[in-house]
């Protein structure tokens, strides 16, 4: 997500003054470079903060498609409402209030961060767990709180603007270079505070290092005050109210150039989402795939911004080139996706990304770029940049080239600054919410790329506008646009290269919730299909393995079983094998990409294998495509048993399930005598799950906990899977039943209590996940 926190730049931007002294002229000097620094710091922290408050926000309005376009939609929201009253406010005030303004703004931010632990978590949070009936009132108050701090971050932009610029002339180089520096600092900022500080100090003490940070800004910004008043006239030469720039600018309405400018924030917003899904499928996400993602766009925004800053001025039809350049967003980003599809499909030098494209498993990988081979390095750093740099650095220079030619004079600079960042940020919600939850959902992801294409018709149609032959350039355009048009891949082509696969041997299903891709080695799908989400391997079809055990054994072990909730489908294999038992009656099965039960379907469909007809035809397993943690805690009814399917500890928000919260929760939410269960593959979840639970066993590769004793009694599990309908549950789908019951008579081991109390440091928490964030 672009920042537009407006906090970086080149403010003070030095020119020669008519009458300054050179003291006062190194004075302005060593003023600029310190802006620079305070600028490029707020944004570093503001991206820092919205990592934190959506994962913050993540607790309470869950981690699904509504919930997280909500959370988007109310931050970029707020930054809009901060631009416009920035604007307002900044032809009103002097250049002494301005920089007052704007360490108020910095204070405000800060103490927002220093309180938005209480707030979010022990206030909302505790809120959510009692309030179950109200889920999405709840969810939209807690996310109406951001539109505090996202203000007070959008005001800065137009104030800092109109406080630095002496004259029209330099005002588009000031305001990029102010946009410029932002935005290079939330890049730093996406990777950094991901990698390094949250990673080694957790959320909340990160929050404090981002307040400190945000506090540090203020206090600069009032240093600085004092040469607020010092005179910096316009210089020698200044470009007047009716220069070319301002002339090309009359020719259009402002209110056209409102619109244009909204358009251009909902298909960078859109495009983002597009690049988020391509590059996720094909890095096989983990917890530092999107920040990284993030830190690339940024990087391409950012420096964009300062490279154009420097050619605007040597433009003479600038906005004509604001076109252009939006125009080529669009037609690069088709294009780069369509090349990419077909080198996969040709070119035997790609082999080695095929087959990892295939492959079940991500690469192993924290930001510990010298833990990565030559090969792994280049795919995880030169693909993303082929995709996303060209575009975003088009985005970058697009700004100085809108600023140049949309101020027609000095009085109304502040409040034009603001109206435009407004109707970008505004288009950038509104591409968010019709993206994510219209686009993506009817039309999957190539359909929204193809749908996104379109607006380069629209500015190329604009551009021939100011040309010398309208005619023929509208013809030209029209042209281009259709052939990057015919250039975007369908979605059967995408995925299955993207999946190392014939499209003849692979099932997909999209929406704006994930994609669910099959793939199986033969075009007839009888023998091994592999499930992936989001590109990830998750479990294959037929039943059989670890997937089958997580579900049998909690349901053998607990002597009657009648309500069961699983979170995640997969295969359905965990679901299916907890379900074997005839006292059940009703299993809720809980997963957050809306696709996966699509492609089962489709599967049975093909194959007519017997387990997945059981899975889907067994009228006591209910599906439910959202959250898992929030419907547990949501949820009125206690479980005999609850359960989270296998998740990889170091993917994206796996630490949601894996977390101390997470499992107090499930204690409260079981039935008596009722048994939490999860997968534990590292020395963490053990402690941490052991911390939680008063009675803990162990059954290799799982953790079992109740409020109550546990009783084994190897002769009554025995006896249970010796029940027909079990045994004929079981034989359905081809699951070894008589194996497994002796691998869990053999494994079955009570851990004693601690004998002291275990220190946080070694645990996963809501607030410091360390196993997903691989801290050390």
């Amino acid at each position: 997500m672009r920042p537009q926190t407006a906090a970086s730049g080149h403010a003070l931007q030095s020119t020669p003054i008519t009458g300054s002294s050179p003291r006062l002229t190194a004075e302005w000097r060593v003023a600029d470079a310190a802006l620079l620094a305070l600028f490029f710091s707020s944004g570093f922290v503001a991206l820092l903060y919205q990592v934190i408050w959506q994962r913050l926000l993540g607790l309470i309005a869950g981690l699904d498609l509504t919930a997280v376009t909500l959370i988007v939609a109310v931050y970029m929201l707020g930054m809009g409402i901060g631009s416009a009253a920035g604007g307002m406010l900044a032809d009103r005030l002097g250049r002494r209030s301005l920089l007052a303004v704007f360490a108020g703004a910095e204070l405000a931010v800060a103490l927002c961060a220093l309180g938005s632990k209480t707030l979010y978590r022990d206030l909302f949070y505790e809120r959510a767990a009692s309030l179950g009936g109200l889920p999405f009132a709840l969810a939209t108050a807690a996310a109406s709180t951001l539109l505090v701090p996202t203000f007070f971050m959008g005001l800065t932009l137009p104030v800092l603007s109109k406080a630095v610029t002496p004259s029209l002339e330099g005002a588009a180089h000031k305001i990029a270079g102010l946009y410029g520096w932002n935005t290079m600092g939330a890049a730093v900022g996406a990777w950094l505070g991901s990698s390094v500080i949250v990673r080694s100090f957790g959320y909340e003490r990160s929050l404090w290092f981002g307040a400190v940070v945000n506090a540090g800004c203020a206090l600069g910004a009032l240093l600085l005050v004092r040469l607020a008043d010092r005179p910096r006239a316009a210089p020698v030469g200044a470009e007047s109210p009716r220069s070319p720039a301002a002339a090309a600018h009359a020719a259009w309405s402002w209110r056209t150039w409102l619109v244009v400018y909204f358009l251009s924030g909902f298909l960078a917003l859109g495009l983002e989402m597009v690049w988020f899904r391509v590059l996720g499928v094909l890095l096989k996400s983990t917890a530092y795939t999107f920040p990284l993602l993030l830190s690339i766009y940024l990087l391409g925004v950012g420096g964009g911004s300062l490279v154009g800053r420097w050619i605007a001025p040597r433009v003479r039809q600038p906005l004509r080139w604001f076109l252009l350049a939006q125009a080529g967003i669009t037609l690069y980003a088709s294009a780069s996706v369509a090349v990419l599809v077909w080198a996969l499909s040709t070119q035997r030098r790609l082999e080695s990304l095929r087959r990892y494209l295939a492959s079940y498993d991500p690469i192993d990988f924290a930001f510990d770029f010298f833990a990565l081979s030559p090969g792994q390095l280049a795919f995880y750093l030169v693909l993303p940049a082929f995709l996303i740099l060209p575009p975003t650095l088009l985005m970058g220079l697009s700004f100085p080239l809108l600023q140049r030619g949309a101020h027609s004079d000095l009085d109304s600079l502040g409040r034009r600054v603001g109206a435009l960042q407004t109707a970008n940020i505004l288009g950038s919600t509104v591409g968010v919410v019709v993206v994510g939850l219209v686009l993506l959902d009817w039309l999957g992801t190539a359909g929204t790329l193809w749908s996104l294409t379109v607006g380069s018709l629209v500015f190329l149609l604009l551009a021939s506008r100011t040309m010398a032959r309208p005619v023929i350039a509208a013809s030209a355009a029209v042209v281009v646009s259709a052939g990057a048009l015919w250039a975007v891949p369908s979605s059967s082509a995408l995925w299955s290269r993207f999946h190392g696969a014939e499209p003849s041997r692979m099932l997909y299903a999209e929406d704006g919730s994930g994609l669910s891709v099959l793939t199986s080695s033969e075009p007839s799908f009888r023998r091994r299909t592999d499930v992936y989400v989001n590109g990830l391997g998750q479990s294959w079809v037929p039943f059989s393995g670890v997937h089958s055990y997580l579900g049998l054994v909690p349901a053998l072990l607990h002597p009657a079983p009648r309500t069961i909730a699983i979170i995640g489908l997969g295969s359905g294999d965990t679901v299916y094998s907890a379900a074997g038992r005839p006292e059940t009656v009703r299993v809720d099965c809980i997963e957050i990409i809306g696709g996966q039960l699509e492609t089962l379907r489709a599967l049975y469909a093909r194959t007519g294998y017997p387990g997945l007809g059981g899975l889907l035809e067994d009228p006591r397993l209910r599906f439910t495509v959202g959250d898992g943690r929030r419907f547990v805690m949501q949820s009125r009814d206690r479980f005999d048993i609850i359960e989270a399917d296998a998740l990889r500890p170091a993917s994206a928000y796996s630490g949601t399930l894996y977390s101390r919260e997470y499992f107090e929760l499930v204690r409260t939410r079981l039935a008596p005598g009722g048994l939490g269960v999860t997968w534990a593959p590292t020395p963490r979840v053990h402690e941490t799950f052991a911390s939680v639970f008063p009675y803990v066993a162990s059954v290799e590769p799982m953790l079992i906990g109740s409020n109550d004793p546990i009783v084994f009694d190897a002769a009554a599990v025995r006896a249970r899977a010796q029940v027909p309908s079990t045994v004929a549950h079981y034989e359905r789908a081809g699951i070894a039943l008589a194996e497994h019951v002796e691998d869990l008579v053999r494994s079955f081991q009570l851990r004693p209590r601690p004998s002291r109390p275990v220190n946080d440091h070694l645990l996963n928490t809501d607030l410091f996940p360390r196993d997903e964030l691989r801290t050390p």
